[in-house]
């Protein structure tokens, strides 16, 4: 299992965690959405379930779900800043194709 995610990623999900410190940590997973199927899920979890999977990814705890490991390993998680717009943005090598708005993802 192999998630990253860059500097600018970790420093906006730091911040989160710093305003909310009862929280278990970040999830990141998929749900079922969308044109082309999938859509990611990144948010504070308030707690780790016993099928979850919990990583240290540069120092920031990230929590998945057992459906969406296979669908998101070796996933790279980015944040981007473009005028007032900021998201995180997924460089997912399971993705085999997206919506045309980006909103959600397949796999074959």
């Amino acid at each position: 299992m192999s998630i990253s995610i860059t500097p600018a990623a970790s420093e906006r999900m730091r911040h989160f965690l710093a305003t909310t410190p009862g929280a278990a940590g970040i999830r990141f997973g998929v749900k079922r959405t969308g044109c082309s199927g999938f859509a990611y899920v990144v948010d504070l979890a308030a707690s780790v379930a016993a099928e979850d999977q919990a990583l240290d990814v540069d120092g920031v705890r990230l929590i998945v779900d057992a459906r969406s490991l296979p669908l998101v390993d070796g996933t790279v998680i980015d944040f981007q800043r473009q005028g007032l717009n900021a998201a995180f943005v997924f460089h997912n090598p399971n993705a085999t194709g997206e919506c045309g708005c980006g909103e959600s993802f397949t796999v074959s």
